[in-house]
């Protein structure tokens, strides 16, 4: 199966509320419309995790970030401006890093945290960046593992009750056995507070 035919069968299932199994810039991910409640709501089933624990989501650009954010703050910016810089002089990936931030819109309900508040990553890897600019809205990213157990860093660590609750698992990069890790969170509140949740 081809890169460009796996991505439209993953866009496909997702715009019918299905949930999927996909690579991202970081470990092995269950992923759904992000605006989708009922879809949201199977992933934390799927997970067996407490829905109070909010989830984070993927998009392909700073604009689409922007669709999601009531007022994206400077410092913000700033962050993604100097990643972005460090890893075109350097040459190599920069970790991809989680921002948590306050006034999250356009999202499904129990995607939000309590406060109000959204975890989101613009992802540069090639294939969910792909799979986020053609689906055109965020797409919901969480670790492919039960609440409390390890997460997949590849295809095959990924629990066979995973493998069997979702609709759609995506051909690409299933034969990579490397390591990969989750990402940075950072917490970037809007009085320019910065907190590092994990590095």
């Amino acid at each position: 199966m081809t890169r460009e035919e796996d991505i439209r069968q993953a866009v496909e299932t997702m715009r019918k509320g299905g949930v999927i199994l996909y690579p991202t810039d970081t470990v092995w991910g269950i992923g759904c419309d992000a605006t989708n409640a009922e879809a949201v709501a199977r992933v934390y089933q799927i997970k067996q995790r407490d829905d109070s624990k909010a989830l984070i989501c993927l998009v392909d650009s700073d604009a689409r970030m922007q669709r999601y954010i009531r007022n994206v703050p400077e410092v913000a910016w700033q962050l993604i401006d100097s990643l972005t810089s460090s890893q075109e002089s350097s040459g190599s990936p920069v970790r991809p890093t989680t921002l948590i931030l306050d006034g999250a819109i356009n999202l499904a309900p129990n995607l939000i945290a309590e406060d109000g508040s959204i975890g989101i990553r613009i992802t540069n890897e090639p294939f969910s960046k792909e799979l986020c600019y053609r689906f055109q809205k965020a797409i919901v990213s969480t670790s492919a593992n039960i609440s409390g157990e390890p997460a997949a860093q590849n295809y095959c660590d990924i629990d066979p009750r995973i493998l069997e609750a979702v609709d759609y698992v995506c051909w690409s990069r299933r034969q990579e056995h490397k390591p990969h890790t989750p990402s940075a969170i950072i917490r970037l509140r809007e009085n320019g507070e910065v907190e590092i949740i994990r590095k």
